[in-house]
């Protein structure tokens, strides 16, 4: 009956000065039924307002969630109460590090407003500018192998090659171990070389090409026995970035996705997908104004998921959790996106993990070669 009665209630006043902000808000009544949600709620909780008016909202969230204690703080004390830090976990909806405010209507003191603030695109903007400072650091260390490592180098592995044409059998082993070993060295100064502050040649470049050129190469290399799934909007407009880069940056996910999952030893896939949102806004250094990023770029794996310890520090140089890596890769990709003005975005849980890279679009006026 208590579900009849809120299908006949009406919206509240300034439901269209509520449908105008970008913020989601949900208003509960009575019972904890869903009496009016604003547009924003609705790609927020993954479901349409028709989807969620009246409904209950123990229907959407676990009973026992603090959202609850919140809506009858409110009801009780009739202030404005907040809680932070929340995660919010549903049929479709996985979102975390949500601030969750509860406000009480003056002339409905049943009813709470529930306004929703997603800190994660600033929390991402923060760790953005520690991912570059860290590349940075990596870009000057990079100069100085380069110039002192480099060239000594090559003469030690010229040296081994004429020792290993030279030397007995017995020690011909050792001098191909130490050209081996040279080699590494160059390979990793190489990748190092690769932080360095080069002006960034960008043209307007098609993403969807892109990836099909780093599925063709996952299918033939390191993912032969990983099924790899599209989800692409076709009608999504050319970055405005440099393609060999992307290419790197999209390959090395791809890798990281199919090395997780064969970690783990049960199989599984990867999804690659593209996407058209309202990305964030910030500025970009050498940029006047403040740009959008609204072309998004993903790669999710269904691998074991990030360890909870290593998260904070994903983007850090020389951080890795593989035998034989570098901890170069994820390092690199962050300053390659930086470089374009984008942002990285990891979610990750076990059984899903999803990278997205926020880029930007080509300006008005450009066109596709």
């Amino acid at each position: 009956m208590a579900a009849g009665m809120a299908l006949d209630m009406p919206q509240p006043d300034g439901a269209a000065l509520l449908d105008a902000m970008s913020m989601p808000v949900v208003l509960v009544g009575p019972g904890n039924h869903i009496r009016y949600i604003n547009s924003a709620a609705e790609p927020f909780f993954g479901a349409s307002r028709q989807q969620l008016m009246h409904r209950d909202l123990a229907e959407i969230l676990a009973a026992d969630h603090p959202i609850f204690l919140l809506v009858e703080q409110v009801r009780r004390d009739g202030v404005t109460t907040a809680e932070h830090e929340l995660t919010l976990d549903g049929p479709r909806l996985h979102r975390t590090g949500i601030t969750v405010q509860g406000t009480q209507l003056p002339d409905e003191p049943d009813s709470v407003l529930l306004t929703f603030h997603d800190s994660s695109a600033a929390r991402q903007l923060d760790r953005q500018l520690t991912f570059r400072s860290a590349a940075r650091s990596v870009s000057g260390m990079a100069a100085i192998l380069a110039h002192e490592v480099k060239n000594p180098l090559s003469g030690i592995r010229g040296a081994a090659q004429l020792l290993e044409s030279s030397v007995a059998e017995g020690d011909r082993e050792l001098a191909v171990l130490i050209r081996d070993e040279a080699d590494r060295i160059r390979d990793l100064v190489e990748r190092m070389e690769m932080f360095s502050d080069k002006p960034l040649e960008r043209r307007p470049v098609n993403i969807h090409r892109v990836l099909e050129r780093v599925r063709m190469l996952a299918e033939q290399g390191f993912a032969g026995n990983i099924r790899i799934v599209e989800d692409y909007d076709p009608s999504l407009p050319p970055v405005w970035g440099n393609r060999d880069q992307l290419v790197q940056v999209l390959l090395n996910l791809v890798k990281n996705a199919a090395e997780a999952i064969a970690s783990d030893g049960q199989g599984g896939e990867i999804t690659l997908g593209t996407s058209y949102r309202h990305g964030v806004r910030l500025a970009v250094p050498g940029m006047e104004h403040r740009v959008e990023l609204p072309l998004v770029v993903s790669v999710r794996d269904t691998g074991p998921g990030i360890p909870d310890s290593i998260r904070p520090h994903l983007f850090e140089p020389f951080l890795t959790t593989k035998t034989s890596g570098s901890g170069l890769g994820l390092a690199l990709a962050g300053k390659i996106i930086d470089d374009h003005g984008g942002v990285i975005e990891i979610d990750s849980r076990p059984g899903r993990t999803e990278v997205r890279l926020h880029l930007p679009m080509v300006a008005e006026g450009r066109t596709l070669p």
